[in-house]
């Protein structure tokens, strides 16, 4: 991880007005979600796919989670990107890199691969496997022989 700093992908930029990425994914993934004057999720309800836990506190029991983590996509390829691209990678509301989740499973996930750590709830491993592997592609990062394997395992629990 040569050169590795979480402070090279430039994360929770402003969106619009006074809403960062963060507070927009909290709105988008969440119901029921009241924001203050400043943009700031102060109620809702969050649903997590990774492990199936709902949440109402937006500060303290919910993350936004890179699907593909940032020390993941510095591993792959992203150390030779520019900041400019590293900041879109960090904060891309397009495609399906970011998810409001319960803490404990982001934290649990921490900068894992496929291999490493996979959603406790089985029946989300289709959509993960789909939004990493679209992420990646995206991105033009690298997959290892491991992650691919766990990928396909992941892949084959879609339906037909």
């Amino acid at each position: 991880m040569t050169g590795y700093s979480r402070s090279k992908f430039p994360h929770w930029v402003t969106q619009y007005g006074t809403c960062d990425t963060r507070e927009v994914v909290l709105a988008r993934d969440g119901r029921d979600v009241v924001q203050d004057e400043q943009c700031r999720a102060v109620s809702g309800i969050w649903y997590s796919a990774y492990d199936g836990k709902v949440s109402t506190r937006p500060s303290t029991e919910v993350d936004i989670d890179h699907v593909v983590p940032l020390a993941n996509g510095w591993r792959s390829g992203a150390d030779e990107w520019t900041t400019a691209k590293r900041r879109q990678f960090a904060n891309d509301l397009t495609n399906p890199q970011l998810i409001a989740v319960s803490a404990s499973s982001n934290r649990q996930k921490g900068d894992q691969s496929p291999d490493q750590w996979a959603p406790p709830l089985r029946s989300y491993w289709c959509t993960y496997a789909r939004a990493w592997t679209h992420v990646k592609h995206v991105y033009a990062l690298n997959i290892t022989e491991p992650e691919k394997d766990k990928l396909d395992e992941m892949l084959d629990t879609c339906p037909a």
